[in-house]
């Protein structure tokens, strides 16, 4: 897939994001491999570098609301290192068919690496009201509803859903935005 015509071009405006890993593999469905997602989101909001309003994560992509100073280098950032801990995390476990497939779909010009965990891009919309960011976090929240996996947004684990409703998630959000 080639480069998206999506950019973050105003700094600090909250986005809509999409990172998916390639070729829509399951990669997700490892609580562990969650794990470094979380982790990694976690750590850049408490060091002040992103702002996270909302997020799902489902088997093999997620969504989330962000801002940040410059969200196109924390986004390249956030993919880089947790791309380098997913890889590990794999080479650990043995999981010689996973990487085989990061491998297999590895775009031909990324030559100075073995393994491809994220699709290019993550195709950014810029949150331009409040009524946009309302249907942006909705649709987030039914992510999980919309494919079966629950009845109710708050009862996926990996959503943001459960911090609005107050029942607490694996990750801290900001949800005073309006």
């Amino acid at each position: 897939m080639g480069r998206s015509r999506y950019k973050i071009i105003q700094n600090q405006e909250p986005y809509f994001l999409t990172c998916t890993i390639v070729n829509w593999i399951p990669l997700f469905a490892d609580p562990a491999i969650v794990q470094i997602v979380l982790d990694s989101l976690d750590y850049l909001q408490k060091s002040g570098r992103i702002q996270v309003y909302a997020y799902v994560i489902m088997e093999n992509h997620l969504h989330l609301i962000a801002s940040a100073k410059d969200l196109s280098k924390e986004l390249g950032d956030f993919k880089s290192y947790t791309a380098r801990k997913i890889i590990d995390c794999l080479q650990e476990k043995h999981s010689e068919r996973l990487l085989r497939e990061l491998k297999l779909h590895k775009v031909p010009h990324k030559i100075d690496r073995t393994y491809q965990v994220w699709q290019e891009g993550s195709h950014p919309e810029i949150i331009q009201s409040v009524e946009m960011l309302r249907q942006k976090i909705e649709y987030i929240h039914l992510n999980p509803v919309r494919r079966g996996y629950v009845d109710d947004p708050v009862d996926w684990r990996y959503t943001s859903a459960r911090n609005y409703a107050g029942k607490g998630g694996v990750l801290d959000i900001c949800i005073d935005w309006g």
